[in-house]
């Protein structure tokens, strides 16, 4: 499975396009589920007061509300909401599924963006939904087996490749999960406003396997703390993110090549410090849970309003969530949202909020279009980017023979044995680090000093090592760039532009996708 960061060399959405369609207006599917009571809201004696009233109707009962009051109807909190469709606790997980995700899977194939999300207070079910068990699977599981079936069936007349990134929002910051080693990331906005993940690593998969894999890995990595409220209680917004690009066989190389993206997020839940009694870091994470959430819901607000006849500012930067589920909103996206309440009494206040909320999202409208990208435009970002590393290696260069210059001018230094003079314009430079042998010490000696630079030469020494270093991943930079794994035809177009003109006639090597 070649995995390639995806900063600086994913295709953007709005990048020039060939036939592209009229943008459709579409509403926001919003999809309810309950959960059965557990155990624990058993033994506090909770009763029902969800109740799935007919395939698109959920009542919620006052659970303070007595029978025989003469004025209750004056003065009770019952609501009758109405969805696009409402699961009880009888409903399979292959029942959401079909009902929900299934119908995104072939829009996804044909270049477009879809998003599925799970809503809801802590403990209501929401993982249970998007990452299900061994023997009931969730939606993300079932969504890319169907997806690659799929792909599979236009093996024919396209060439298709998928790629799968994971990631959390923890306390406001961006993790891979696939590569927790690589720190926070960050987002980026382009000219015209699409989200990118700058150096999130996309992993290439093509079967059920090793996408099971995929997610063991990153669910090992993914930060779940027990609360009073929820055992296994997600302390952070989970996404995960399938890209398909497919170009048709029937075209050369300038043909257009289709971009679908979905998005499937798990959201962390809402919480009451009172319910989940958090202390200390627990209560730190609840806390950076609600202001995103805050901040979803006032998107949320906006943009119903925005639907009707006022123009409203829809403020998507309060929170990396926001900013991330920009496009899902109120932009080009086929989304659906799955809101999820506890049936339990005790629990009424949670499940009238999020009743509320995704009431309003059903006024929500995005405007969907195909993304048909032009081979050609990638093609001259490659050549851009080659052209600006070889720059940089260039400089870099210059300034390690000014050092070693200025080295050698001072007295008593050599050149240390293993380094290796560079010509500029030489096709393959050879920097060399030198470790130098640490003395051996005794008892109650003082600390050498530890050589830093060539043998013989104390002190400071240039720095060759670390410009080595930069030098090495610019390298690797340059070959990630040539060897995009997806478009082999891309990465030959590209690598002969970069050649001086007649000097190159051969294809260029693929190695692995980029990995290193």
């Amino acid at each position: 499975m070649p995995s390639r960061p995806a900063a600086g060399s994913s295709p953007a959405l709005d990048s020039p396009a060939v036939g592209e369609v009229e943008p459709k207006d579409q509403q926001l599917m919003v999809a309810l589920r309950i959960r059965p009571l557990s155990d624990l809201e058993l033994e506090d004696g909770a009763t029902v007061v969800a109740h799935k009233a007919g395939d698109q109707v959920v009542v919620l009962m006052d659970p303070g509300e007595d029978p025989e009051d003469p004025l209750r109807t004056h003065r009770s909190q019952e609501k009758t909401f109405i969805f696009d469709t409402v699961f009880d606790q009888q409903a399979s997980q292959e029942d959401v599924y079909r009902a929900t995700t299934q119908h995104l899977v072939e829009g996804v194939v044909s270049g477009y963006n879809a998003t599925v999300f799970a809503y809801g207070p802590s403990g209501a079910g929401k993982t249970h939904t998007m990452l299900g068990t061994d023997a009931e699977p969730g939606i993300y599981l079932q969504t890319l087996t169907h997806l690659l079936r799929a792909i599979e069936e236009t093996r024919d007349s396209a060439d298709c490749s998928v790629s799968t990134s994971y990631l959390e929002i923890y306390n406001e910051a961006i993790r891979d999960l696939l590569n927790p080693s690589s720190g926070f990331l960050d987002l980026r906005e382009d000219a015209r406003g699409s989200i990118q993940i700058a150096g999130i690593t996309e992993v290439s998969t093509s079967n059920a396997q090793e996408i099971m894999q995929l997610l063991t890995k990153g669910n090992r990595q993914h930060t779940q703390e027990p609360t009073a409220a929820n055992q296994t209680s997600s302390r952070s917004h989970a996404v995960l993110q399938v890209t398909v690009r497919q170009r048709s066989r029937a075209t050369n190389l300038a043909g257009a090549v289709r971009l679908g993206r979905l998005f499937m997020v798990d959201l962390a839940g809402s919480e009451r410090a009172s319910q989940t009694q958090n202390r200390g870091m627990r209560m730190k994470e609840g806390a950076h849970i609600n202001r995103s959430l805050l901040a979803l819901g006032n998107c949320i607000n906006a943009l119903r309003e925005k639907g009707g006849s006022r123009a409203q500012y829809v403020n998507f930067r309060d929170s990396k969530l926001t900013r991330l589920l920009k496009d899902a909103l109120g932009g080009n996206s086929r989304t659906v949202m799955i809101a999820h309440v506890s049936p339990a009494s005790t629990h009424f206040e949670e499940s009238r909020s999020t009743l509320l909320y995704a009431y309003r999202a059903k006024n929500i409208k995005t405007r969907v279009k195909r993304n048909l990208l032009k081979v050609s435009y990638h093609i001259t970002q490659y050549t851009d980017v080659i052209s600006d590393l070889r720059r940089e290696i260039e400089r870099l260069q210059c300034k390690v023979e000014k050092q070693e210059a200025q080295g050698r001018s001072e007295p008593g230094v050599q050149d240390a044995p293993g380094t290796a003079e560079h010509t500029p314009g030489a096709s393959c430079p050879a920097w060399h680090r030198v470790r130098a042998e640490r003395p051996a010490r005794g008892p109650g000696t003082a600390p050498a000093p530890s050589p830093v630079g060539p043998p013989g030469v104390t002190g400071p020494a240039p720095a060759l090592a670390l410009t080595a270093d930069l030098q090495r991943l610019l390298t690797l930079d340059l070959h990630r760039v040539l060897c995009p794994s997806n478009f082999p035809h891309i990465h030959h177009a590209a690598h002969a532009l970069s050649c001086p003109r007649g000097l190159c006639d051969e294809t260029a090597p693929i190695k692995g996708g980029g990995t290193s």
